[in-house]
């Protein structure tokens, strides 16, 4: 429930920033920070387990084993964020 809290919070905070920064190269450098906030936010709110799994293991470089335990993280995000999708 804090996490969608903080989501509701950084929606916000995107919206307000959209409404203050024209349109273009500077409102996309302005908001940039809040949509990637809001975006990871979204993303750990819907698949926590293997979003924190991604950003434990590949948060930096590694060793062969942890690369491939990376690229495992990452398939099981995409599988996770796939099942949620609404066609």
């Amino acid at each position: 429930m804090a996490r969608l809290m903080e989501c509701e919070r950084l929606h916000k905070a995107l919206y307000d920033c959209h409404r203050r920064v024209p349109a273009g190269t500077g409102r996309e450098t302005a908001c940039r920070h809040l949509n990637r906030a809001l975006a990871e936010c979204m993303v750990a709110a819907v698949c926590p387990d293997e979003s924190e799994a991604v950003r434990s293991l590949c948060s930096s470089g590694g060793t062969k084993l942890k690369r491939s335990q990376c690229q495992e993280a990452q398939l099981a995000l995409s599988v996770c964020l796939s099942s949620h999708q609404q066609e």
